[in-house]
């Protein structure tokens, strides 16, 4: 399982990320970032099971995150970290939905303890969701199955819009609460279908009614329900990439995932559909395994040639301007080039090829290994001119994508030199 974590204290990342065993346990170490405001665009790019998070944090703190999380991405685990005075920060925290709490200082033991608890009851519900999605596939009749079409006719050509409204009606009765402000649809293909819509389904069911599923002849289509427009539009990036790597874990290929605008009205929803089904269909002659695309306003023609689009060219100029700024997010650069985090978070990863964080990663490695290969400058000086406050964390980063420490690639390589 993939464990992302958030501490403003350097000492605490550091401890965590170092004194843990996570070669020898079944946890991967995916990110780590020192507020919830820094967090949240890294945690939609790496897309962990678990989030380890402290509670006093700058900017965004950990109840704000834990809502936050809860909101729009709640199949994730998390697990707080508390100081033995912040009890009352911890109580509300579980009432957000958070699994544990460890006390500080933690050892690795303890860790290890509550990352197998949590694992452990993330791996269950995923069992019990699965099997429940499975039954309900098989269901020909009762109330499942009725839901189920009820969310089909949304986004129906043959229905007729003002029955959109009797729909939603008949589902409230039947005490599934789809009626919300706004609205966005996710239209999704892939093989092996019946795999990947029991994967859909269950990952729909974990959603605290924020998603709705309803199985369609090529895969599934959900609707994404949102008190602001903001909100569904968020939802529904990070479930879309949530669910792509759902169906790759059901062993699905050819993934192919669009989403629709973001609507007010019941009626419209079938707009949000067609709109998510049109940009589906253009990924049909694409050659990639699998493939996101959430809207093409921003992206010019797709129907062209596959040249990379204005917007990803423009983020990555601006990125080469600003990577050695420590505190560039991805929420800078989304703004630099006129797109919200969420939707330029997904559009940057499916044309570049890399995520945000890669890539930044990638620039500042770039820039490091030069710096090492022709200077003299100490490696806890090179780490502050590429971007990193924290040296401790580059030679982490350095080595985890170069495959060696910070001073073994200076000696090897000034051993070439000479």
């Amino acid at each position: 399982m993939k464990v992302f974590l958030v501490d403003d204290e350097i000492v605490v990342r550091e401890g965590i990320r170092e004194s843990f065993p996570w070669d020898e346990t079944p946890y991967t170490l995916v990110g780590e970032a020192p507020d919830g405001e820094m967090a949240l665009p890294m945690i939609r790019d790496t897309n962990p099971d678990i989030v380890i998070t402290d509670i006093k944090m700058p900017f965004m703190d950990g109840i704000e995150l834990c809502r936050t999380l809860r909101g729009q991405m709640p199949w994730i685990g998390i697990i707080v970290l508390s100081g033995y005075d912040e009890f009352e920060y911890a109580r509300r925290c579980i009432q957000l939905g958070v699994r544990e709490y460890l006390l500080k200082p933690i050892n690795a033991e303890d860790l290890r303890g509550v990352l197998d608890k949590v694992g452990a009851q993330l791996t269950e519900e995923r069992k019990a969701l699965e099997h429940a999605a499975s039954l309900r596939v098989r269901m020909e009749g009762g109330g499942k199955f009725l839901k189920g079409k009820l969310i089909g006719s949304l986004f129906s050509d043959e229905s007729p819009e003002s029955d959109a409204n009797d729909a939603i009606q008949q589902l409230d009765a039947m005490g599934c609460k789809v009626n919300a402000p706004f609205y966005a649809v996710i239209d999704a293909a892939f093989s092996s279908l019946s795999e990947g819509q029991t994967a859909a389904d269950s990952l729909a069911d974990g959603s605290y009614g924020i998603v709705h599923a309803s199985a369609s002849r090529t895969g599934t289509r959900l609707l994404v329900l949102g008190e602001t427009a903001e909100d569904a539009e968020e939802r529904a990036y990070a479930f879309a990439n949530s669910l792509v790597c759902e169906l790759e874990r059901a062993g699905c290929g050819q993934i192919r995932v669009g989403i629709g605008e973001i609507v007010d009205k019941p009626e419209k929803i079938i707009n949000s559909f067609k709109a998510a089904r049109h940009i589906r269909h253009l990924l049909v002659e694409r050659t990639d395994e699998k493939a996101v695309i959430l809207g093409v306003r921003e992206m010019g023609d797709p129907t062209e040639d596959n040249n990379t689009p204005p917007v990803v060219s423009d983020a990555k100029l601006y990125m080469s301007q600003h990577f050695t700024e420590p505190g560039l997010m991805l929420q800078d650069v989304a703004k630099a080039v006129g797109m919200s985090n969420s939707r330029f978070s997904t559009v940057f990863s499916q044309q570049s090829g890399q995520t945000f964080t890669e890539y930044l990663i990638y620039l500042r490695m770039n820039k490091a290994k030069e710096m090492l290969k022709f200077t003299d400058m100490r490696s806890s000086q090179i780490a502050y001119e590429v971007g990193y406050n924290d040296a401790h964390y580059f030679s982490y980063i350095f080595k985890k994508n170069v495959g060696m420490t910070p001073s073994e690639y200076r000696t090897q390589h000034q051993n070439q030199t000479e």
